[in-house]
């Protein structure tokens, strides 16, 4: 059953970025968002060791205690020259302050520990795993990837996360520079997204 205009959906996130991303996304489909963060819901400790396990677990949690249907994001940076990570932990890498600033610098560090630098490019990819879950039924889940590569320094102070450090492929600026209407279209969310509305959405 797909989500008919004015459902009320809570996004499993306190993360104000893909809050904000969301709607942006939704506004077209007439959905009413509301955020984890904002219905003081906690969040549930990710235990899971797949971007798709952890998406279902966020969005699983957020319809049980809310008993709304809810949608949950779960993503991460891969980089090919750090065998993957920091993948599912992207979002570890920033620390309990969430602070990506550190991650980025975090990820240069690991770099350079390998004795790997900037002067080619460093393959990367975005992965971006949507999971909608009703109370009472199966969840669903969608996968959206973008590739590129990751410079140093970060640039840009537009979205949010690792954007300032990715370039899509046949771009110039980073997803921290991009226009938030161009990064909708390109991003490995906006990907994941296109799956979920055309499955969910009415």
């Amino acid at each position: 059953m797909k989500l008919s205009r004015g459902t009320k959906l809570v996004l499993a996130t306190h993360n104000k970025g893909k809050l904000v991303e969301m709607r942006d996304l939704l506004a077209p489909h007439s959905i009413e968002l509301v955020s984890a963060g904002e219905l003081g819901l906690a969040e549930p400790v990710e235990t899971e060791t797949t971007f798709i396990g952890n998406a279902t677990l966020k969005a699983v949690a957020a319809a049980n205690a809310s008993g709304l249907p809810a949608l949950s994001d779960d993503s991460g940076i891969e980089i090919a020259a750090l065998d993957g990570a920091p993948g599912v932990y992207s979002a570890d890498w920033a620390g309990p302050t969430k602070d990506f600033g550190k991650a980025m610098q975090a990820v240069y560090v690991a770099l350079m520990e390998r004795g790997i630098g900037f002067t080619k490019p460093l393959r990367a990819n975005f992965t971006s795993v949507l999971c909608l879950a009703r109370p009472g039924a199966e969840p669903e889940c969608f996968e959206g990837k973008v590739f590129g590569h990751i410079v140093w320094p970060p640039r840009g102070t537009n979205g949010f996360g690792y954007d300032p450090m990715f370039i899509p492929d046949r771009h110039k600026q980073t997803f921290g520079e991009l226009n938030p209407d161009v990064k909708h279209v390109l991003s490995h969310r906006a990907r994941s997204f296109e799956k979920f509305a055309a499955a969910c959405l009415e």
